[in-house]
């Protein structure tokens, strides 16, 4: 296989305050590379594209100093921080037409590098998109392993397409991320929408390790919070199930009714607070519920109708500025 058929690679790295980590990874991302290109898998010209997400430590002027020390790494620094999606979402618009393939991946040293191997070995096979697989959760707490595998069962369950146990580790042809460019919608969720993009697509599984160092930037909150967007981004089924629960809640108050009328004219009338007022309260947090799910899908009608950018490239290693 000659040089110029050789697809060019970039390793899209989202950042937030990684210096602790970064000195440690950055050579391991840099070693595959190299690997990859003795083995004859891509080009020479392949490299790394770190994004900074608004980073409070030294995480940009890292980045700035490996970028000097060799042509493999490159790098983006959003103008603030908008999130690991929308991060990852900068670098791959960004490398969409500067390469062949994308294989996303975090910066914390805990997603198996030498998966990519068998994730480039799949795109010279015919697949367009890669997915990277948990085969084990061996190295997580028994709280996290339990959430995290619920919220893929809930998701399927609300009828999103999503890969079970992937996060954002998965190689993307340029091609795919070209036609992923149409998805204009500013409430993201990748892992939910990259299978609606179609093409030919498979998965490798791999272990996952302890993070190299740092501490992770993803606690409870922002797990559910994630959960809860990526749920009212793919399904509407929420509101369905308020609806159903509305129209059984109703036939159960209309039986009540009826109940009530016939004890009332056959004279057979009990008086009790206890039961209006637990009718009452049941009621009244069911709408407010309610409330709150249909509030949550129109604030993202709001946010959608604003049509505001994603991101804001602010500086890149090279000094040119850009925005998506």
């Amino acid at each position: 296989m000659t040089e110029n058929k050789l697809p060019k690679l970039y390793i899209v790295i989202p950042c937030y305050n990684e210096e602790s980590v970064l000195p440690i990874t950055a050579p391991m991302f840099r070693k595959k590379i190299e690997e990859l290109v003795a083995a004859e898998q891509i080009s020479a010209d392949s490299r790394i594209l770190f994004v900074n997400d608004g980073s409070k430590d030294r995480t940009w002027e890292i980045i700035q100093q490996l970028a000097k020390q060799s042509r493999h790494y490159s790098g983006i620094c959003l103008s603030r921080n908008r999130g690991h999606q929308n991060a990852l979402l900068a670098g791959l618009m960004e490398a969409k037409d500067q390469c062949d393939i994308t294989i996303s991946i975090d910066c914390d040293g805990q997603d198996d590098i030498n998966a990519m191997d068998q994730m480039v070995q799949q795109y010279h096979e015919g697949a367009e998109i890669v997915y990277g697989v948990r085969s084990k959760r061996e190295t997580d707490t028994f709280f996290k392993r339990f959430t995290a595998e619920s919220f893929y069962k809930v998701m399927k369950w609300m009828g999103a397409d999503t890969v079970y146990n992937h996060a954002d580790y998965r190689l993307v042809s340029a091609r795919a991320l070209k036609e992923f460019a149409n998805f204009k919608e500013v409430n993201i969720f990748l892992r939910g929408m990259f299978p609606l993009v179609g093409f030919k697509s498979t998965s490798v599984y791999y272990e996952r390790h302890e993070r190299l160092a740092g501490e992770s930037h993803y606690p409870l909150s922002k797990m559910l919070a994630l959960a809860f967007d990526g749920i009212t981004s793919l399904s509407v089924k929420p509101i369905r199930i308020i609806t159903t629960l509305g129209v059984c809640i109703s036939i159960v108050a209309f039986l009540l009714i009826v109940y009530a009328l016939v004890a009332y004219f056959t004279g057979n009338v009990v008086s009790g607070w206890a039961s209006s007022l637990i009718a009452t309260c049941f009621l009244g947090g069911i709408q407010l519920i309610a409330l709150g799910v249909i509030g949550e899908y129109i604030g993202k009608i709001y946010m959608e109708t604003k049509a505001r950018p994603r991101f804001i490239i602010g500086e890149r290693t090279d000094d040119e500025n850009g925005a998506e």
